[in-house]
């Protein structure tokens, strides 16, 4: 199958309306994301394991697509948590729009992890989290919070900070 660069990937699926409600759109994000971001080596082994906090309709999105996809040569597992204290060693967490109010919990349990936080309330991203959906102008957009990402020990690719909205 032909990899379909990320910067068209976007254009794509950000000239969608964006509702909040639409997580095939998020979930494709999501994906894209793994291509973009470098985890440490102890992060790479195993499973590409991806947390949601509380219950979201993303889950579903999700293990959809890790169904049909992978993470190079690694399978995707999709985990429900229903508190900041069950973060566990993973490569990614979701924190959906109505566990906004946790967000100082989430970043106190993963502290300098290689833990990529993604969430999708309006300010979260100035509060800690590594990348947060907003929508402007009508549709899905995010930013990235360069600091944060840098403080866990990942890193980020250019073309993935140059479609950001940089914070």
């Amino acid at each position: 199958m032909r990899k379909v660069p990320f910067i068209v990937l976007f254009l794509a699926v950000s000239s969608l309306p964006a509702f909040s409600q639409n997580y095939k759109m998020h979930s494709v994000f999501i994906y894209s994301f793994t291509r973009y971001v470098q985890w440490p080596d102890a992060y790479n082994q195993g499973d590409f394991e991806i947390l949601v906090l509380g219950d979201s309709p993303i889950i579903a999105e999700l293990k959809a697509l890790a169904s049909a996809k992978k993470v190079g040569d690694r399978n995707i597992k999709v985990t429900k948590i229903k508190s900041p204290a069950e973060i566990k060693k993973c490569n990614m967490l979701f924190v959906p729009a109505d566990h906004a109010a946790q967000i100082t919990e989430v970043m106190d349990k993963v502290n300098s992890q290689p833990i990529l936080i993604v969430t999708e309330e309006q300010g979260l991203g100035a509060k800690g989290s590594n990348i947060n959906f907003i929508v402007k102008d009508g549709k899905l957009a995010f930013e990235l919070n360069q600091a944060t990402v840098n403080k866990q020990g990942l890193k980020v690719s250019n073309e993935l900070t140059r479609l950001a909205i940089l914070i």
